[in-house]
């Protein structure tokens, strides 16, 4: 499992990708994040600015998490398998 920030913990078999949401970067995933915006498939983990994106895919579909984590912060948790 993965905590993303604010108790949510997903599984992280269920991670697709991690983007880098700093600056002139968030451009390049103007159309995903549309297009889950649309679909009301964004869950917003930050109180100032996202630092991160973090997709996850089930059997229900994707969902965008919108986190305050560095996408660094976020790699390690991964390796040290940081779980609640």
């Amino acid at each position: 499992y993965l905590h993303l920030g604010q108790d949510y913990i997903v599984p992280l078999q269920s991670v697709v990708a991690v983007f880098d949401m700093a600056g002139d970067r968030i451009q390049a995933h103007a159309l995903l994040l549309e297009r889950l915006q649309d679909e009301g498939r964004i869950i917003e983990l930050y109180d100032d600015l996202p630092r991160a994106a973090v997709l996850c895919e089930n059997a229900l579909g994707e969902t965008l998490y919108l986190t305050q984590l560095s996408p660094q912060a976020i790699q390690r948790r991964a390796e040290k398998g940081y779980a609640v």
